[in-house]
């Protein structure tokens, strides 16, 4: 039997298995043993990553078993994967080596403003665009609190005398001072989709709702926020395609 010295379906696929499970590896550091499935039963409930694609990595596993252990040689290989299975598995390869980035999805530019601006800026903002939720912060950049959408409809209600709201000179900071806490976080810019996604399931574990994570160059409450991820931006079902 003539052997084959081109790459093959069957090569390409090992090679991107190694390439997942080396990822696992970096990853996983509490699992019992470096195999494979070991490292998917352990790893799934801390990463997002692996949950997302847990289901094709077990049925991967058992294929890469089947094709290995019908292997001649080192070159070749009895059985051969569909190219599609290649092509999918090559992707969640290149997925777990270089993650989708959270600003992929968040909404930017951000609409933040000063406790001292005024709040029929902020109406306009909301009619123009639909933004609800607006990071605000004082004039030494220290970040205050979120405004949301809700937020100004329960002032307004609270405010409402004779069929008339008067917003003339209101600024925000007059909405933040009876406003709950809302939980928000802040991660670099370069944070993978993935890293949110876990912060956003750490916070559910506390039994806290997590309203948004802001984006920013170093990841600290004080720099200018570049994006911002809410509950709903979580949805898309995969964050790696246009």
């Amino acid at each position: 039997m003539e052997k084959k010295t081109e790459k093959t379906q069957s090569g390409r696929f090992e090679v991107a298995f190694n390439r997942i499970h080396r990822c696992l590896k970096d990853m996983v550091k509490d699992a019992g043993s470096d195999a494979f499935v070991e490292l998917l039963n352990s790893g799934y409930k801390n990463h997002s990553i692996i949950r997302k694609y847990k289901n094709e990595l077990y049925q991967f596993a058992k294929l890469r078993n089947a094709i290995v252990h019908e292997k001649v040689d080192m070159d070749y290989y009895i059985a051969e994967p569909h190219k599609s299975v290649v092509k999918r598995i090559e992707e969640i390869a290149a997925h777990f080596e270089k993650p989708p980035l959270a600003m992929g999805v968040a909404s930017s530019p951000v609409f933040y403003y000063y406790d001292d601006a005024l709040l029929k800026d902020v109406l306009k903002a909301i009619n123009k665009f639909e933004f609800t939720r607006f990071p605000i912060y004082d004039q030494s950049n220290e970040y205050k609190g979120l405004l949301t959408s809700s937020d100004i409809i329960r002032w307004m209600a609270k405010q409402l005398t004779s069929n008339v709201i008067s917003l003339e000179n209101v600024k925000v900071r007059e909405l933040l001072r009876d406003n709950k806490k809302y939980y928000v976080d802040f991660v670099a810019e370069d944070t993978s989709f993935y890293e949110v996604e876990e912060l956003f399931d750490s916070y559910h574990i506390k039994d806290k709702k997590l309203q948004a994570v802001i984006l920013t160059e170093n990841g600290k409450s004080d720099s200018r926020p570049k994006g911002i991820i809410t509950p709903w931006d979580l949805l898309d079902p995969d964050p790696t395609t246009d």
